[in-house]
């Protein structure tokens, strides 16, 4: 069944790329668009998979970007996709076992790899068959379907990240419910380097407390866990020496050139803070409030919040309304817990 009308993702390209992959499972044809950001998206490999197995794909501009036209269905084949996001190949993966015949997805470059296993626990939590050949070639037959389930979801690790590190850099002592270590989420790499700069950690049952303390920088690769960028920049101006995020080009992907736009709204606050082809070279500051820009991007403004903690005086965020795209309480728990942040309306 295609939608009846234009399906406008917004502001989430999680919603654009897995929306992609269900559309080529419909008889007809769907189109999909989103805010200016995500029309600057790149979506070329996902399309070109598509494609291969079976579908019409295409973008209206010739771009690569949206809005998109697919037109179903998926019949199953060969393709190869470079997963510069895993979203494209949690996609197909999603989308395979429900077309016609069988699918062969090669993937000759993978990153944040975590994301495709939570996938693929998905995929055998629900009963769908596949092989996996160490996460470079996937076969999924086809003519499969997802039955219902009741399931405990547990807390989103990269949501918690803005308050693991507001408590790192504040000195404060934060407990987070529901977290589940047992989980596949890749995120929770950050519950550890947060605890190699100095922070203290005590882990419960699905729970996790942390307690600020002296901070201390290092060389970190966020290839796995890229939307932990803009946060972990927040903690490496708080962390005594220098602090790198590496491999993780596929940040400037994102919402927002992620790279940039941190280098760029942190050295406004006074951050010492340059960018590298694949990440952010930080070294410790003393930040002052300032007027920064969110640029529409939730987690470059949640990212800015929690800097603004750490800065003398008043800091003010623009675009402060995108945080809704994934965590519209954010605001409420961080007054929650005595911080002083507040909307303003235009």
């Amino acid at each position: 069944m295609v939608p009846e009308d234009v399906v406008d993702t917004g502001n989430s390209g999680t919603s654009l790329y897995m929306g992609l992959g269900v559309a080529a499972l419909a008889e007809g044809i769907s189109v999909f668009t989103g805010d200016s950001q995500i029309r600057s998206r790149p979506a070329g490999p996902l399309l070109a998979s598509l494609r291969d197995l079976g579908c019409r794909a295409e973008s209206t501009r010739g771009n690569d970007m949206p809005p998109l036209v697919i037109r179903g269905r998926m019949k199953g084949g060969r393709t190869s996709v470079e997963a510069h996001t895993s979203q494209y190949l949690s996609s197909l993966l999603l989308a395979a076992p429900c077309a016609d015949g069988e699918s062969v997805i090669d993937v000759p470059l993978l990153n944040e790899a975590p994301y495709v296993s939570m996938t693929l626990s998905w995929l055998d939590r629900l009963g769908i068959e596949y092989k996996n050949e160490d996460l470079r070639r996937f076969t999924v037959p086809g003519g499969q379907r997802y039955r219902s389930f009741r399931e405990f979801i547990p807390a989103d690790f990269s949501s918690a990240t803005f308050f693991v590190v507001a408590a790192a850099v504040t000195g404060a002592r934060i407990t987070l419910n529901g977290l589940d270590f047992a989980d596949t989420q890749g995120d929770k790499a950050v519950i550890d380097i947060i605890e190699r700069m100095g922070a203290r950690v005590r882990k419960g049952e699905r729970a996790i407390t942390i307690e600020g303390g002296d901070l201390q920088g290092g060389v970190f690769d966020l290839n796995a866990i890229p939307d932990a960028l803009p946060a972990l920049a927040v903690a490496g101006c708080c962390a005594r020496g220098e602090t790198r995020l590496v491999n993780v080009p596929q940040a400037r992907l994102k919402e927002t050139d992620r790279i940039a736009v941190m280098r760029s709204e942190l050295s406004r606050m006074g951050a010492d803070i340059e960018e590298a082809p694949d990440g952010l070279v930080i070294r410790q500051s003393d930040l002052s409030g300032a007027a920064v820009r969110g640029h529409g991007d939730h987690r470059v403004v949640m990212a800015l919040s929690v800097a603004a903690l750490a800065a003398r005086g008043e800091t003010t965020i623009d675009t402060a309304e995108s945080v809704a795209v994934t965590f519209p309480a954010f605001r409420e728990l961080m007054r929650s817990l005595g911080a002083d942040i507040d909307i303003m309306e235009d």
